[in-house]
């Protein structure tokens, strides 16, 4: 009896053993793994993906770590994205360009890469009579304004080389519309009279302007400033209650002038592409 009560304490060791070693190792390995995740959110650069953007005039690149833009870099040209890839080493890049050959930049990386069509898999439908014309930044800016604000009905301004106005309804792109951006405006101008300066924008706006580069300010900005909110207005009007965001690189000029409620969002194209990449390669 004494042997067999020593046998079954032993065996009863046994198996506490075995548990204590499961539950240490189990613990183990689960630190491990958040070890490894946390190595790899702050170490890891396999997890950040790479953001190409050549518009009409210039180029930009941003890093991303899941949605959240770590790296900005901006101007650049072809000859500086090699570089730029070798020293950050993301997983994923897409690419899109209006002003330069995609296939160019594509060439100049090394990863996995989308060059972002209107024929790319996007996360909302798009009813334009002519797709295959549509405008990549608009596509990306509408992209960027879903990801954003899922199951919100948005109007996107983009105050680029051109101003571009997307509509975004019950996750369909609908249209919009394009008219000459801001310095276009002060080009024309120029370029098609005899007599009128070439005027740049300038932090103070006259409204009754003084002299003749007053009064091109006055004209051209306050004229696109009522341009906006009329337009922004009839939207609203026929489409009810909008989220309006404006981006580009001339948002900045307008962001305070506008009436109603309107979102800056600087980033919105890059934060597109982000999105349609994270959608495409999840």
């Amino acid at each position: 009896m004494q042997s067999y009560k020593k046998i079954r304490l032993k065996r009863v060791r046994d198996n506490q053993t075995e548990t204590h070693y499961r539950s240490f190792a189990s613990i183990f390995f689960i630190d491990l793994s958040l070890l490894s995740e946390l190595s790899d959110h702050f170490l890891g650069k396999s997890r950040m993906n790479l953001v190409i953007d050549f518009g009409n005039t210039t180029g930009k690149v941003a890093l991303f770590d899941g949605d959240q833009l770590i790296k900005l870099i901006r101007p650049v040209g072809l000859e500086d994205i090699s570089a730029i890839e070798s020293e950050f080493s993301p997983a994923y890049c897409i690419i899109s360009s209006t002003g330069i050959s995609p296939l160019s930049i594509k060439e100049k990386v090394q990863i996995e890469s989308i060059v972002l069509t209107p024929k790319v898999q996007l996360p909302f439908q798009i009813a334009y009579a002519t797709p295959d014309t549509l405008g990549l930044d608009r596509i990306a800016a509408t992209a960027g304004a879903n990801f954003q604000y899922p199951n919100e009905n948005c109007l996107i301004v983009d105050m680029g080389t051109c101003i571009t106005y997307d509509l975004l309804i019950d996750n369909c792109y609908k249209g919009g519309g394009i008219s000459p951006g801001l310095d276009m405006r002060f080009k024309a101008l120029s370029n098609f009279t005899a007599n009128l300066p070439l005027v740049g924008i300038e932090e103070e706006t006259p409204l009754v302007g003084d002299s003749t580069k007053g009064s091109i300010l006055s004209g051209v900005v306050n004229g696109l400033a009522a341009e906006l909110d009329g337009i922004i207005s009839k939207y609203c009007d026929k489409f009810g209650p909008l989220r309006v965001l404006i981006c580009g690189g001339d948002y900045i000029f307008f962001e305070n002038r506008l009436k109603g409620s309107i979102f800056a969002a600087p980033e919105l194209v890059l934060q597109g592409l982000n999105g349609i990449l994270r959608y495409n390669v999840s």
